[in-house]
């Protein structure tokens, strides 16, 4: 009898403790009573009824990474659905282009499960689904650009995917956050003939930064020749006006010692004689005073109108015996 008693005892502990299920913070249970929908298990402790109420598992990814460290994904089926954001690395897919070229891609793709209840009953498999649904997707996107424009549309393609993902996955309780292209990769002669293109355009930069450079260069010069030339022209346009200047004061304050010494002798001769045969004489001598000066100057006759100017020096002579 007490062995029956510690049987049944054990039995109602294993019965106990099989009901009890603790759901952790972001995960969800979903819970089936003879394998019908009952409820949605929140985070907590909880307990349910063994072998008429269970848990409905949900397949998920796993992955795991080889010895070599290569990762990859393994399908199992988890009785809890976890409600964090999830990222899923999708394996690398050829896509052909609008021009005929194939290309590359391998894409990642961040969702989150905001109904487990959708997640459970509206899709078998619901990480199969999203990847075929964005592997399907992503070839009609490429295959309406070309090469180039798909090289340099990440951001159009990423918008459009998340677009065409989010509306598609949303019977499924599932938000799809962002999608990323991560690698698109050329075929090998598409790209040794974008490198040609490139290496052809920086050669082809760098000739016209060349030239402009040399074409600075000579602008540059130019000018500062042509402002050499200005300035110089310039300071000798100066000095002329200062030299000239400096011949006109010098010329009016001779003019003006000449002046006050002419009045100073018509002043002393206004007496003795006429001044002006004086000033005239006076300056005949100082003609023929730089006409003999010189040194292979010789004056080999005497001007007529010599003998009248010389008498009037003989005049002043008489003036000033007169004296």
């Amino acid at each position: 009898m007490p062995i029956f008693i510690l049987i049944l005892l054990v039995a109602a502990i294993i019965y106990v403790l099989k009901g009890i299920i603790i759901v952790q913070q972001q995960e969800a249970v979903i819970v089936q009573r003879f394998g019908q929908y009952d409820k949605t298990l929140t985070p907590g402790l909880h307990w349910i009824i063994p072998f008429i109420e269970s848990p409905r598992p949900m397949l998920k990814i796993d992955k795991q990474k080889t010895m070599d460290g290569r990762t990859y994904s393994i399908l199992n089926y988890s009785p809890r659905i976890d409600l964090r954001e999830t990222v899923y690395d999708f394996p690398r897919q050829n896509v052909i282009t609008k021009d005929n070229v194939t290309i590359s891609i391998n894409a990642l793709l961040y969702f989150q499960i905001i109904d487990a209840k959708k997640a459970i009953y509206s899709i078998e498999n619901l990480p199969e689904a999203i990847e075929k649904l964005t592997q399907t997707n992503l070839r009609n996107l490429v295959g309406q650009l070309a090469l180039d424009e798909t090289l340099v549309s990440r951001d159009i393609i990423n918008d459009k995917l998340r677009e065409i993902l989010d509306k598609a996955t949303d019977k499924w309780g599932v938000k799809v956050n962002r999608v990323e292209l991560q690698d698109i990769v050329p075929p090998a002669s598409i790209q040794q003939a974008m490198e040609k293109e490139k290496k052809a355009e920086q050669d082809r930069r760098a000739t016209i930064l060349e030239a402009e450079g040399i074409k600075k260069s000579a602008i540059l010069t130019a000018e500062g020749e042509k402002l050499a030339a200005i300035n110089k022209a310039e300071g000798e346009k100066q000095a002329e006006i200062l030299r000239a200047e400096g011949i006109a004061q010098a010329r009016i304050i001779e003019a003006n010692a000449e002046k006050e010494a002419i009045e100073r002798i018509i002043s002393a001769l206004a007496d003795k004689g006429k001044p002006d045969q004086y000033l005239i004489a006076m300056k005949y001598l100082e003609t023929l005073t730089n006409i003999t000066s010189g040194e292979n100057n010789k004056v080999v006759y005497m001007p007529y109108e010599a003998t009248g100017i010389l008498s009037s020096v003989d005049g002043i002579k008489q003036m000033f015996d007169k004296k």
